[in-house]
């Protein structure tokens, strides 16, 4: 009777790339389901202005605020001019209250807004420029890569070392 030899290495299993199935649960409809998505939209973000929250020196409502902004900014070279009876209501605030986030967003440069009119009197929504916040991330940004790379290269050596 003849035995099969040892083997003398073992044989790690490399990943699959994932199946169209596998795929399609990464879309967003199935994570919130085609009502919630289809029938209300979706906001693109940049995860580096998640990741920035806390270096934007903004508080966390003024930072919503924001959020609400960038959810009207669909085109790059025209400000959102949403009202801001309409954030308010969204949010569970007054006017006022919106008004002073948004007096903080331009203090720290995030924001520069243009009063707009109809007419010659009638004030209307006013644009909100977003270059600042554009320009800040841009400006963070290198700073969040050097992080990222220092990360990872802690812990290519740490599973090289496992």
């Amino acid at each position: 009777m003849t035995t099969a030899p040892k083997p003398t290495a073992s044989v790690v299993k490399m990943p699959t790339p994932p199946s169209s199935k596998e795929k399609e649960k990464r879309k967003l409809e199935d994570r919130f389901s085609r009502q919630v998505v289809g029938s209300y939209g979706f906001t693109q973000l940049p995860n580096l202005l998640l990741y920035a929250q806390a270096r934007l020196k903004i508080s966390p409502t003024q930072f919503n605020v924001l959020l609400h902004l960038v959810q009207h900014w669909w085109d790059a070279d025209k400000a959102p001019h949403p009202k801001i009876e309409t954030i308010a209501r969204r949010m569970g605030k007054s006017e006022r209250m919106v008004l002073r986030y948004l007096d903080g967003l331009e203090k720290a440069g995030l924001i520069k807004r243009e009063h707009r009119y109809r007419g010659k009197q009638k004030q209307i929504s006013s644009a909100y420029r977003l270059d600042g916040l554009r320009e800040r991330l841009i400006e963070l940004e290198p700073e969040f890569r050097k992080a990222k790379e220092f990360r990872d290269k802690r812990q290519k050596a740490a599973e090289t070392a496992a």
